[in-house]
């Protein structure tokens, strides 16, 4: 038997009064049928606010534009049980609609063309910028710290990290629950210590391909002198007359780190950022951090996901600058890295000779979409700004958000 919805397509025969075509919204009346024509835009169809049972309305779609113009079903009574509202999404799709009760309301009885679900749920798009935390500087003994890698950097809106273009939006189903992480930085490291990497971000929930930015990637110390893979690459550690690399950043999120300047001078790397690849060592400097990504999505242009610089030493005493963005400076000898801007993505510092490393900055998870559909609904406590006929939230901390 086939079904539509939970309900079986049996041909039922209801005496309809059928009306004139409808081209706008309007109110819905028990007995009738409706041919409806979406060509100039979306309708919304209110069902009647009282009801019997068996009380019964046909709604076809009478251009075949339904899926480019949806109709919105909604009511103060259920649908299917549930307070939210439906919708027909199908080219040429014809429905009949039926009072049940209380519990259940109006329920789809009987269909053409409508799939294997003829009342949809509604969904909306939204766009995202997701960046995981950002990774700490490395720490060395005598020599210098490269510097952290900023954190993963994607977005729908603008230009996402690695120099990639923009992701597709996401299309939220309304009454579904989304989680929102929100990743950490990486503690700061001690001396002779690999720079920590930073969580990964990510926005997940039913319905929707999840998307997960890497966490920086930690940099390199004066033994194991490379830098350590992320979201984007830490810089490699100074060290005498062995030469490191700065370590890979995650395709289509961030670049590289750089690599060192083993002899004559210990010059660390700087940590890749978001827009660019951390700088290498050279005889007369230590590597600065890479440039993190400018976005829009809350009204105003903010830069984030800066890598770290690299620390200095006793021969070459000036630590790398930190990228635009938030990236920390590397230490100038002999004092520690510093931090990267919290709820940036951006990376730490490498540590000067025996000083520590900075932590890495905390990551960001950013979601706007039309005011209209905003359900007021979250936790963490996200940021909600508007901006022209948007809603914009901003996560500086893990939560939830219902659409």
């Amino acid at each position: 038997m086939a079904y539509i919805g939970n309900y079986p397509a049996e041909t039922q025969t209801v005496d309809l009064k059928w009306q004139p075509i409808k081209t706008a919204s309007f109110t819905a009346v028990a007995g009738e049928g409706y041919f409806v024509n979406t060509t100039s835009g979306a309708i919304t169809v209110t069902l009647p606010s009282s009801a019997n049972i068996g009380d019964a309305i046909a709604i076809v779609d009478y251009a075949g534009t339904f899926a480019t113009n949806n109709i919105t079903l909604t009511s103060s009574l259920d649908i299917e049980g549930s307070t939210n509202d439906k919708a027909l999404t199908t080219n040429r799709e014809g429905v009949t609609i039926t009072y049940a009760d209380a519990t259940q309301g109006w329920v789809a009885t009987s269909g053409v063309n409508s799939g294997d679900q003829a009342l949809d749920l509604l969904s909306y798009s939204i766009d995202f910028l997701v960046i995981a935390g950002g990774a700490s500087g490395g720490a060395t003994s005598t020599d210098s710290g490269g510097g952290g890698g900023a954190g993963g950097y994607r977005t729908s809106s603008g230009t996402s990290g690695g120099g990639a273009s923009a992701e597709s939006s996401l299309a939220l189903t309304v009454g579904e629950t989304y989680t929102i992480t929100v990743g950490a930085g990486g503690a700061a490291a001690s001396p002779t210590n690999v720079g920590v990497d930073g969580s990964d971000s990510s926005i997940s929930g039913s319905g929707i391909t999840t998307i997960t930015s890497v966490g920086g990637g930690g940099g390199g110390t004066s033994g194991p002198g490379d830098g350590r893979v992320g979201g984007s690459g830490g810089g490699a550690g100074g060290y005498s007359g062995t030469s490191k690399s700065g370590g890979a950043g995650t395709a289509n999120q961030g670049y590289a780190g750089g690599s060192n300047f083993s002899s004559p001078a210990y010059g660390g790397g700087g940590g890749g950022g978001a827009g660019a690849v951390g700088s290498n060592g050279t005889t007369s400097s230590h590597g600065a951090g890479g440039a993190g990504v400018a976005n829009s999505l809350t009204g105003s242009s903010v830069t984030r996901a800066g890598g770290g610089g690299a620390g200095g030493w006793s021969g070459l005493s000036s630590g790398g600058a930190g990228g635009a963005g938030g990236g920390g400076a590397g230490g100038s000898y002999p004092s520690s890295g510093g931090a990267g801007t919290v709820n940036t993505g951006s990376a730490g510092g490498g540590g000067s000779n025996a000083a520590s490393s900075g932590a890495g900055g905390s990551g960001v998870v950013i979601l706007r979409f039309p005011t209209s559909k905003y359900s007021g609904t979250t936790t963490g406590s996200p940021t909600v700004t508007t901006d022209g006929t948007d809603t914009i939230l901003t996560f500086n901390a893990s939560g939830s958000y219902t659409a």
